[in-house]
């Protein structure tokens, strides 16, 4: 076993905290979420928010912390690194807010999104805690596995598919494994959401040689986005492709063998849009 504090050695053991990410406030996007987007502004602000009269839950004292964030594709007891920052105290303090400033540093940079930590117990509510005091507490954080290679999240299965147009486009783009098996190797009805005002498209991919993989991949090219459907080209018109690579989120409805006729698909994707109202209250056309 590798004790944390061990693999991840700190300029200034007790000037350093360790914070736990789970969720970001009231919105309750998940640490894990904002770690991989490439706007990283969200995952900063969820390390650097200052809590109001808790110094507890604060970085005060500290000098340099250490950021993680939860990784639910192994449980709750995990947690994947997400960098060792400087910390500085904004003056005049800020409650309720960014309150530090944090300056990126380039040790354990390359364990960024590649490092996971196993804690003893999943850490709630209290996930602040002194460097140096880790190994003594309730938590006790294990060094659980170094990834090769950035981590994307591998496939969780057909029925637990909700992906956001940015992790999309990084799947595609790193032709992700066993994403890239799974999704080839099936036919497809899925289901867009605009989370913005919840408004849905559903499609299919019936007739593509590599499956929904290869639908998809035209979706996550940035000069498409749309697949040439009508509504959906002039929500790009009207709001700019930032609109939908912030606010698309993908999904599966129903999975068919590639062997299965097209025109069954076909009859099923006719069928939710239907059942989802997609046609009158959403953006399917037809």
């Amino acid at each position: 076993m590798i004790k944390f504090i061990d693999f991840l050695p700190v300029p200034v053991p007790a000037r350093t905290k360790v914070k736990f990410n789970i969720r970001a406030g009231a919105d309750g996007v998940p640490a894990w979420e904002l770690l991989q987007s490439e706007d990283q502004e969200p995952w900063l602000n969820m390390t650097r928010y200052r809590a109001e009269g808790n110094s507890n839950n604060n970085l005060d004292e500290a000098d340099f912390v250490l950021a993680f964030a939860q990784y639910p594709l192994y449980g709750p007891n995990f947690f994947i690194f997400g960098g060792l920052f400087e910390t500085r105290l904004v003056i005049p303090k800020i409650n309720k807010g960014s309150g530090y400033v944090l300056t990126p540093m380039l040790q354990h940079s390359e364990y960024i999104r590649r490092l996971i930590v196993k804690l003893d117990i999943p850490p709630g509510q209290s996930y602040l805690r002194w460097y140096e005091t880790l190994q003594t507490s309730l938590i006790k954080p294990i060094i659980y596995e170094l990834a090769p290679d950035t981590k994307l999240g591998a496939f969780p299965g057909y029925q637990n598919v909700l992906l956001r147009h940015s992790e999309m486009q990084r799947i595609i783009k790193n032709a992700e494994p066993s994403w890239r098996n799974a999704l080839s190797n099936i036919k497809a009805v899925y289901v867009i959401t605009d989370t913005s005002d919840g408004l849905l498209y559903v499609g299919s991919a019936s007739g593509e040689a590599d499956g929904l993989w290869q639908r998809w991949t035209a979706y996550a090219n940035v000069n498409k986005l749309t697949g040439g459907n009508n509504k959906l080209e002039a929500l790009l018109k009207e709001r700019g492709p930032e609109h939908i690579v912030n606010h698309f989120q993908y999904s599966i409805l129903e999975i068919f063998d590639k062997k299965t006729r097209d025109d069954t698909i076909l009859q099923r994707e006719a069928f939710w849009k239907k059942a989802l109202n997609s046609r009158e209250n959403g953006l399917n056309a037809n």
